[in-house]
């Protein structure tokens, strides 16, 4: 951690691409600010809002700065000796009273590696696997997809090799023009720009959509589709292309030498798709037939084809097939394992890829190995000294359903449930009636810490050092500058005190990269890294030896299943939970903004990120609005079968008419008041894409519209 008033180079505290950027301490105490890193590896300078912004927040006048405990309901300021004796005495109490399960431990996507480590650590040294982070609410149908098809749970590609040899970009519920934007306008508007074609698949026109728009270039497709149709438009599309090579095979629609050679399942897809009715499911999606096939050839006659994958595709309980049917494109035209290819999630947070890959899920240790493989438990084993539950845990979402019926207590570290998990409502109340401890260690009193029983107060990411994990796989380096509020301490410190005071042992560590040399040594992937390798360019996993440069894209030679196949399984259209009736007659859909990031903690506290959009807003089809009698600017009541919440109408013919469009950045205003907590059987991922809704007019607006703190 440096201390002079040099820049400092670390990275970007917001979304996956993973940008460096340069923050220098100001004249006075507390004051940081950004400065362009202008030979950053990933963006080369170029920074979005959020990132110029990210300093804004560091030394914010709602920082917690002292240990907070509650005492007939309201808090009072402790001391640190305190909050660590109400902790460990509580969750010896709650181990005692109902087994190690008893707990729940969350981690953070917006914390470090090395944090994240810890926190799972921690959570199996108590007894129990029931540890999670937010890619239960992102990207974890995208993890067990690519995971169970091709080996690894991670982009197949690195954003520098697709920029450099794709051809064609298919980007389906994804929308990087706003929540990646500079991975959208460094590689792929300058690649259309470059002679590439981009094919986008969004219920929504969006800042993604514009951006292609390019005068003079006609690459750019928008197959505007209904929510919850992906599975049928994408058998369009594998229709199209089967039909299309038996037809005239000579023109190679299909890569056969592929197929036989690499992939095994492509009878099933045949099978599948036998039957199949191209006009009734293109009729289904709301998308014209002939823009479908021609999507369809564009993307099987491309010399080298990438597919993005969002929150669009993974937040549904079809969630995984979703993503297999993005895996079945690529394996049947051979777009997996050369440069320009493969199947690739474009991740929300700054660490959602590292928090999965350091072993802060239920089912997983370090490097993904699963908690009931024998072999790979007894290697972690050996190495913590002590032993692991061979059952899988309960995932985030099962965690706060159980409160009260099997779970009692619940450490969170830096994320705020109450309003990230679906149907935010009944989520607040198990939260504020059934839990009997509550320990959250955050930077600003959330929504969430509101409820706890004891409060820490963390440091934040311009403060501390550590590493994070991009979105294509590259482990990068964090730099603190220096600590604003002397009293808080960092998360990896403060694990570490909870850790040794409740087992004596196994968390005394000097530091990050004294927790990254022990994280290498149980963690295969990150096995041949260490601090001084990373440097400041970083290190693609996996990195399995001393030496190893990191995988640029991965499976060359064959794929990390159990066979060395990839595994094309045929999937079928399966509607969402709720469609629309009488009672609810619109279908609502959730999505992010460019100047706010996820529950708003940070953004709604920058006055840069809150200028654009102060308040949250539902965008209505203008055939919606005059059936409704709305006027542009009117605030109405949005309503789901859970709740109701008050918006401001943005009328425009950016989303399909019958469909709603709303964000969950707004703490009264939140969409997750109103998102179904249904979830995906095997990924557990909620369905938060698509939920019956209902609009009442000649609403006043809310005196918390803007969801302030």
């Amino acid at each position: 951690m440096s201390s002079d008033k040099s820049p400092v180079k670390t990275i970007c505290p917001y979304c996956g691409v993973g940008c460096g950027i340069q923050v220098m301490e100001g004249d006075e105490p507390g004051d940081m600010r950004f400065v362009p890193w202008g030979d950053a590896p990933v963006n080369e300078g170029s920074i979005c809002i959020k990132g110029g912004a990210a300093t804004e927040v560091v030394d914010h006048e709602d920082r917690l700065t002292d240990p907070l405990i509650k005492e007939d309901g309201e808090f009072r300021e402790a001391t640190w000796e305190e909050a660590f004796d109400l902790i460990v005495s509580e969750m010896e109490r709650i181990r005692e009273a109902y087994g190690p399960d008893g707990m729940g431990f969350f981690g953070s996507s917006k914390t470090m590696n090395e944090e994240n480590y810890l926190i799972q650590k921690l959570a199996r040294r108590y007894g129990t696997n029931q540890v999670d982070n937010c890619t239960r609410m992102c990207h974890a149908s995208t993890v067990w997809a690519l995971r169970t098809s091709l080996g690894m749970g991670a982009m197949t590609n690195s954003m520098a090799d697709l920029r450099e040899a794709a051809d064609v970009f298919w980007i389906q519920g994804a929308n990087p023009g706003e929540q990646h934007p500079i991975a959208n306008s460094q590689y792929f508007r300058q690649a259309v720009l470059e002679g590439a074609t981009v094919v986008q698949v969004d219920p929504h026109a969006n800042k993604t959509t514009r951006s292609f728009d390019i005068e003079e270039t006609d690459r750019h497709m928008h197959l505007q589709l209904t929510p919850g149709t992906d599975i049928p438009l994408l058998n369009v599309v594998l229709k199209t292309i089967l039909e299309n090579h038996e037809e005239h095979p000579e023109e190679g629609w299909l890569d056969e030498a592929f197929i036989e050679d690499r992939t095994e399942g492509f009878e099933h897809l045949k099978e599948t798709l036998a039957d199949f009715d191209r006009e009734a499911a293109a009729e289904e999606c709301g998308v014209p037939l002939s823009d479908i096939e021609r999507a369809a050839e564009t993307y099987a006659m491309a010399d080298n084809a990438a597919i993005f994958t969002g929150m669009g595709m993974s937040q549904h309980a079809c969630g995984v097939d979703n993503v297999q049917n993005e895996i079945n494109l690529a394996l049947i035209t051979g777009n997996v394992g050369r440069p320009g290819t493969g199947v690739n999630p474009l991740r929300g947070q700054n660490n959602v890829q590292g928090t999965c890959d350091v072993g802060a899920m239920p089912n997983v240790l370090p490097g993904y190995q699963l908690v009931d493989d024998d072999e790979a438990r007894e290697s972690v084993e050996d190495v913590w000294g002590f032993e692991v539950p061979d059952e899988p845990g309960l995932t985030n979402v099962e965690i706060s359903h159980a409160i009260g019926d099997s779970v009692f207590g619940l450490y969170v570290m830096g994320e705020n449930p109450i309003m990230s998990e679906p149907d935010g409502n009944a989520t607040e109340r198990r939260f504020r009636e059934d839990l009997e401890f509550l320990c959250v260690q955050d930077i600003f009193l959330t929504e969430t810490a509101e409820l706890a029983d004891v409060v820490l107060p963390a440091t934040t990411w311009a403060e501390r050092d550590g590493t994070v994990t991009n979105t294509d796989r590259r482990v990068q380096r964090m730099r603190g500058v220096h600590k604003v509020h002397e009293n808080t301490r960092h998360d990896l410190d403060i694990l570490c005190e909870v850790g040794t005071r409740l087992f004596g042992e196994g968390f005394d560590f000097d530091g990050p990269e004294d927790v990254f040399e022990e994280l290498r040594e149980v963690c295969p992937i990150m096995h041949g890294m260490t601090y001084d390798r990373l440097g400041e360019e970083g290190i693609h996993w996996p990195c399995y030896e001393p030496g190893d440069e990191g995988d640029q894209y991965l499976y060359e030679d064959a794929f990390e299943t159990e066979n060395g196949l990839g595994n094309i399984e045929g999937v079928v259209h399966q509607e969402p939970e709720e469609t629309p009736d009488e009672e609810y007659p619109l279908v609502l859909t959730t999505a992010r903004l460019e100047e706010h990031y996820n529950t708003g903690t940070m953004s709604r506290r920058s006055p840069t990120l809150s200028r654009q959009h102060p308040e949250n807003f539902v965008d209505v089809h203008p055939n919606d609005a005059e059936r409704y009698g709305i006027e542009d600017g009117d605030y109405v009541k949005l309503k789901s079968r859970r709740g109701e919440i008050t918006v401001r109408a943005d009328v425009t013919e950016d989303i399909k008419e019958g469909v709603v469009w709303t964000t969950p950045h707004f703490a009264a205003a939140s969409a997750n008041r109103l998102t179904n907590d249904v979830l995906d059987e095997r990924a557990k991922i909620p369905e938060y894409k698509a939920a019956a809704a209902e609009i009442e007019v000649g609403v006043e607006p809310a005196d918390d519209a803007a969801g302030d703190d």
